[in-house]
């Protein structure tokens, strides 16, 4: 007889034999004891699926099957045969004479086991049970970066195509997180990883290419190798290129300058992805680790090779060869860049290139871009007019525009941000060439502000900021409160409400919809763009293009939404099955 003190009665022996299953309370926990081939066994009562009782199931050969979802376990170690549920917990039995006790010993293992449980949702595209693992690791230690960097090991592995939406995604919610709820963080933790599972869901792995074994460490030779094997569209040359200048040294800014040059090397190559695929993996070596940069940027490749090229449309050749203005405007940025640094601290205002870039004359755009660099303004804040100038198309979105439209200003947006991120990391002359390609994007974007939807304007009124921040929501429950949902928010602002809060509830609003990969982009660019602009009109209108995109595409069926709900429920403790 054991004399540990975790031992506690649970029932009595001959009992439990009689009725042949009997559930129990023992220090706090509800157990189901079953007498079965002669043996006692004692299990979590509450299924680990959704928290039926397992006594009302039923025990063969040793198999306990829960009759709510027919999910089946090994009696003895809880071990589940059905991976949609999950192992459940198992107590350790003893008898005492016509007595039951069982250890209710707390397991120490219980991050490893929902870290596992993590990789078993992803590896089979299981979203409560992703749900039910992110609640339970941010509720351990308060750290994402684990789950995070679970998620984007899985992302960048397991997907032969290499990055794409759902990674993308997974760095979107990551970079949200410090504008979330606490309640509303273990919820973008699983609308990022429940993405990566379902991007990746039946896709074959990718093989990573191995780096040279040569001694060489010339970063700038294998920048020049990489873009050449991108020009002829040979994704296995450049990887090896790639990864061979990661093993050689290359730090985080020799690599962006890399890979930047090359998704510059053409004209808004993709609509934008790539660019932004690429600033978001930078990012998310920021956040997870550097340590990770030979299995995540290799990931990158195959879309750069693939990506279709401005130069080869219509809209970018006809009737105004944007390509020919761009590529003179290439050949007189070096100068433009070098008068401009004797410049620097008499440059003009960038808010001043706005209407300039908002035009119909993309000739002045790119002359008003040079000159403005001339003048000493940089690149950073080149960038960030641009930026200004694609979230204005957005704000300023009519709907008389078809609903598919919202995405051409998105690209442009998404585009534009990623350039000005990237030039915030690794400044560049290649780099900049992005800039003067969203400015063109900008140009052809204008017929979606024809006519322009009118900016909001304060209009003398006392309202109650809070009022205006709690009507949000049940404004979003409607299809199409396009500019309502932009004036609440422009009033919220112009009433001074505290800005933390409005985006906390926008980004509760985005995540109680079902993902839509370019509406996640467009509220975490505007995060992005108002925080570094914060206390200007130009922050303001970048929160303003997000409520009106947000509104457009709300509301949805909220299907991920109900398992999360599920999963949250469950880990309070609930009882699903009793309604």
């Amino acid at each position: 007889m054991s004399s540990n003190t975790n031992y506690a009665f649970a029932a009595k022996l001959s009992d439990v034999q009689a009725a042949g299953c009997t559930a129990v309370h023992v220090n706090g926990h509800t157990v189901a004891l079953f007498a079965h081939n002669d043996h006692i066994y004692a299990v979590d009562n509450r299924c680990p699926h959704m928290g039926f009782p397992l006594d009302k199931g039923t025990v063969k050969d040793g198999i306990l099957t829960c009759y709510w979802h027919y999910a089946r376990f090994d009696l003895e170690s809880g071990g589940t045969f059905d991976q949609f549920a999950d192992d459940v917990r198992a107590f350790p039995v003893e008898i005492r004479d016509d007595e039951i006790w069982i250890d209710t010993t707390p397991p120490n293992d219980l991050h490893d086991h929902y870290r596992e449980r993590l990789a078993v949702g992803l590896e089979r595209d299981l979203p409560l049970v992703i749900g039910k693992a992110a609640l339970v690791l941010l509720d351990h230690d308060s750290d994402p970066v684990t789950p995070f960097r679970v998620g984007l090991e899985f992302g960048t592995r397991y997907r032969r195509a290499g990055w794409g939406q759902g990674l993308t995604i997974l760095v979107c919610m990551m970079n949200m997180l410090p504008y979330l709820s606490g309640e509303d963080k273990p919820r973008a933790l699983y609308k990022g990883l429940a993405a990566v599972a379902r991007e990746s869901s039946g896709s074959a792995p990718r093989f990573p290419i191995r780096p040279l074994t040569t001694t060489t460490t010339d970063i700038p030779t294998f920048k020049r190798w990489f873009r050449q094997f991108i020009e002829v569209r040979d994704d296995e040359g450049a990887e090896r290129c790639l990864v061979s200048a990661i093993r050689a040294g290359a730090d985080d800014r020799q690599l962006a300058d890399i890979l930047f040059a090359a998704a510059t090397d053409h004209r808004y190559i993709q609509i934008g992805h790539v660019a932004d695929f690429t600033n978001k993996a930078f990012e998310a070596l920021d956040i997870a680790g550097w340590d990770l940069a030979e299995t995540v940027l290799p990931s990158l490749v195959t879309a750069y090779a693939n990506a279709s090229r401005q130069e080869e449309s219509n809209a970018w050749r006809n009737p105004i060869d944007l390509i020919a203005i761009l590529d003179e405007a290439f050949s007189r940025l070096p100068q433009a860049v070098a008068q401009g640094q004797t410049q620097r601290g008499r440059r003009p205002s960038p808010d001043e290139l706005i209407p300039i870039l908002l035009g119909d004359n993309p000739s002045d755009s790119v002359e008003a871009l040079l000159a403005a660099l001339a003048a000493g303004a940089s690149e950073t804040e080149l960038a960030a007019s641009v930026s200004y100038a694609a979230a204005l198309r957005i704000a300023r979105f009519h709907t008389s525009n078809e609903f598919s439209d919202w995405d051409t200003a998105l690209h442009t947006f998404t585009f534009a941000n990623a350039i000005e991120q990237g030039l915030r990391r690794a400044p560049s002359i290649e780099l900049l060439r992005g800039v003067f390609d969203a400015a063109m994007s900008v140009y052809l974007d204008r017929f979606l502000n024809i006519p322009a939807a009118p900016l909001p304007q304060p209009n003398g009124k006392a309202e109650d900021a809070a009022t205006l921040l709690t009507e949000l929501p049940a404004l979003l429950n409607r299809q199409q409160q396009v500019s309502q949902a932009a004036d609440h928010v422009a009033h919220y602002l112009f009433q001074d409400g505290q800005p933390e809060q409005l985006l906390a509830m926008l980004g509760k609003l985005l995540l109680r919809e079902d993902r839509d990969f370019h509406t996640i982009q467009t509220i975490e660019g505007a995060f992005k763009q108002f925080t570094q602009r914060r206390g200007s009109q130009s922050g303001s209108h970048a929160l303003i293009a997000a409520a009106r995109y947000l509104a457009a595409h709300a509301p949805t069926v909220r299907a991920q939404e109900q398992t999360f709900t599920i999963a949250q429920r469950l880990h309070r403790g609930e009882r699903l099955f009793e309604g």
